[in-house]
């Protein structure tokens, strides 16, 4: 298996949903990244962004289900309080930033799995300079 990438729920929208920008650009590079064995990581608040957004279809709501729980290619990473501390502080400290709850989770773990590299269209994961963006 490759090195891991976290998912966030904008790269996994755009990919689910063809109306959306990047739609393309990330089914590419999803199965480039299949072929190349990686396995994509993820929370339960980044997975029930995802969820969330698709419950209004019966079809992709049950696609979704099917994308993550159970699937030996994504892990859905616990968030102990430990991290959801360090995300509130980080909240704290970038006060000027638009950062959600969900993406300061997302950096706080990627931080303590050290995952560099992040899928995603949120501006916000390049804005926090720490990761590789690969979508």
């Amino acid at each position: 298996m490759s090195e891991a990438v976290f998912i966030d729920s904008s790269f996994w929208i755009a990919l689910r949903d063809a109306r959306e920008p990047g739609h393309d650009f990330a089914r590419d590079l999803l199965a480039r990244l299949f072929r190349q064995r990686t396995l994509f990581v993820l929370t339960l608040p980044v997975f029930g962004e995802i969820h969330a957004y698709f419950s209004r279809s019966a079809r992709l709501r049950q696609q979704v289900l099917a994308d993550f729980w159970n699937n030996p290619v994504a892990r859905i990473e616990a968030v102990p309080f430990s991290d959801l501390n360090d995300a509130v502080e980080l909240l704290r400290q970038h006060q000027d930033k638009a950062y959600s709850l969900c993406d300061a989770i997302s950096f706080v773990v990627m931080r303590r799995l050290q995952l560099r590299r992040v899928l995603t269209f949120d501006h916000h994961f390049m804005q926090f300079g720490e990761f590789q963006v690969v979508a």
